[in-house]
């Protein structure tokens, strides 16, 4: 397929021109993770800016020192907000995969992102999720390994007003990576 000028001027001007923040809230093991990286690849394909910034990989870096509380589970989400918000500023579309329990927390980076923040609700039930158990935690819980799982023996609040509630359980990867794609472009 040959590649023109004016269909790359096409394709341009069909994405969005300053940077958002995609922000993929849900239970552990919901798919958060896997969204997120797909969808950037979809991104990247179209020419689009991106960062994934995977809630696991920054409470390493960001939040050492941090527990499990909900203050501590707060801090480390609003410094993950901040990251986003200062790439989101600069141009670049960012996709959180953070499980981020709190619903006023989300509402407090919905505000500081003045307009570039799009909630997701990866809404897989628990039932899923545990089924599922990527990392092991919902095993460990039920060995007493563990205690404060979100969704399990800690709450997690969900969206109010999410721009999209994707049901992993019912939907592909791609189908989901669509509906991504069409909510930030709508």
């Amino acid at each position: 397929m040959e590649t023109t000028a004016a269909a790359i001027d096409e394709t341009r001007s069909a994405l969005p021109s300053a940077g958002r923040t995609v922000w993929l809230t849900g239970l552990p093991s919901a798919g958060k993770t896997t969204l997120a990286h797909a969808f950037a690849d979809r991104l990247r394909e179209e020419g689009v800016p991106v960062e994934v910034l995977d809630g696991d990989v920054l409470r390493e870096a960001l939040g050492r020192g941090l527990g499990f509380s909900r203050e501590d589970r707060e801090e480390n989400v609003r410094r993950i907000g901040f990251v986003a918000e200062l790439l989101s500023r600069n141009g670049v579309t960012t996709v959180c995969a953070v499980i981020s329990p709190y619903r006023s927390t989300r509402d407090e980076l919905r505000a500081r992102h003045e307009g570039r923040f799009v909630e997701v609700w990866v809404a897989t039930p628990s039932a899923v999720c545990a089924e599922r158990d990527v990392k092991g935690l919902y095993a460990k819980q039920r060995a007493g390994e563990i205690s404060h799982l979100t969704g399990v023996d800690d709450p997690y609040e969900a969206p109010e007003a999410a721009e999209l509630v994707l049901h992993t359980q019912d939907r592909s990867v791609e189908e989901c990576v669509e509906a991504l794609w069409l909510t930030l472009n709508s």
